[in-house]
């Protein structure tokens, strides 16, 4: 390797905390308009709980792939620059969409799907650089302040395309991302020629050390539970569809109320991170039971009741994407980390993909029904849920 300087650990997790939140703000400010956009372009309902869906199952269940390659590879730096810049360029093609006439909604669908293909090839090795940066000043700490960033790009993405949008259209509001996106690859760029990952290996591992691996039975319960709370949480595209179609928003202000529900997800994973810190896997008993109304607010006729919903799915997914994953790391074994969590995200794919279709495929006519369905999906969530919690080891 040729000579460099490299940067003190505080400056490396800095940097790559500010490339999440130029990232962030790029892929946040498209999922926040999704919705209306592909409505926009023909999308039923039904298409825009498929889309949505299978976009967010892609970037869940293609980690199982994307962190094993990592590891056999030890192509981290390649992975995580192809993955961020799959999302810099196809999230502003946006843009072009409706220039396409009767193609634009299989031409918007496509770029969705690798965007979130993107997420899913970046996210396993993004993670293994991450710590390596952090390790002498505490990972709690720098995935802490790691995610602090990536929150504050997934506030200001939205906000950014509402404030073009409401001035100029929601294609200026995709284009000017571009913008974001060219800032943290140029970031990346740079913090790949300084980052210290000295304990990282240099050579492939072989693939009998990275193949298939037994996971604790407390595990695969864990992955149910969620898996349920996945399918009952939906995606913000139907919630913005849903907003629009009844009137009740503008589509310039759909990405200001998912704005604020990534606040409300901020909070939550603060909160109730700190609560698992001192209580233990207890604390995520309240997932299941924020879940379940959540279909029968957002789905009203009243804003101020969609929104009281939407602020719940907020919460929610705050504490899916923080808390959950800190108990999965007292469920299994250190060395099996790395494969366990590639084994939930498919668990959580495969999950929001049936969730975010039968959700599309119900919302026009049987709502009701949804709503119904959702909540008997969180009871059973709590089986098991309770038994992974209260099992003893295997």
């Amino acid at each position: 390797m040729s000579t460099r300087t490299t940067w003190s650990p505080w400056r490396g997790v800095l940097a790559f905390g500010f490339v999440s939140l130029f990232a962030d703000m790029v892929y946040e400010g498209m999922r926040s308009i999704a919705g209306p956009y592909l409505g926009e372009l023909g999308a039923s309902a039904a298409a825009v709980g498929l889309i949505t869906g299978a976009g967010e199952a892609a970037a869940l269940i293609l980690r199982l792939v994307a962190g094993t390659v990592a590891d056999r590879t030890q192509k981290h730096w390649t992975l995580t620059i192809v993955g961020y810049g799959l999302t810099a360029v196809c999230v502003p093609l946006l843009a072009f969409a409706p220039a396409l006439g009767a193609a634009g909604l299989a031409y918007a669908t496509v770029l969705i799907l690798a965007e979130r293909t993107g997420k899913a090839l970046r996210s396993p090795s993004k993670s293994v650089l991450l710590a390596s940066a952090a390790r002498s000043i505490g990972r709690g700490k720098g995935f802490g302040v790691h995610k602090a960033l990536d929150q504050v790009g997934s506030f200001a993405g939205p906000l950014v395309v509402a404030g073009v949008a409401a001035v100029a259209s929601v294609q200026a509001g995709l284009a000017v991302l571009v913008v974001p996106g060219a800032i943290a690859m140029a970031l990346l760029f740079v913090l790949r020629r300084h980052l210290d990952t000295t304990d990282l290996p240099e050579q492939p591992v072989p693939a009998a050390v990275t193949g298939r691996v037994p996971l604790p039975r407390r595990f695969h319960a864990f992955a149910v539970a969620v898996g349920l709370t996945t399918a009952g949480l939906l995606t913000f595209g139907l919630f913005g569809y849903h907003l629009t179609e009844s009137g009740l928003v503008s589509a310039p202000l759909v990405p200001v109320v998912y704005a604020g529900a990534m606040a409300v997800a901020a909070v939550a994973a603060l909160v109730t991170g700190s609560a698992f810190d001192r209580f233990g896997g207890g604390t995520l008993v309240v997932l299941p039971a924020l879940v379940a109304p959540v279909p029968a607010l957002v789905f009203g006729d009243r804003l101020g009741v969609a929104l009281a919903g939407i602020a719940l799915w907020g919460a929610a997914t705050g504490i899916q994407d923080s808390t959950v994953k800190a108990l999965v790391a007292d469920l299994v074994p250190h060395r099996h980390l790395g494969t366990a969590y590639g084994v939930f995200a498919a668990y959580q794919g495969v999950a929001a993909l049936l969730g975010g279709t039968l959700a599309g495929l119900l919302y026009a006519h049987h709502r009701e029904a949804l709503a119904l369905g959702t909540a008997v999906a969180m009871a059973l969530a709590y089986l098991p849920l309770w038994w992974a919690l209260r099992s003893p080891e295997d």
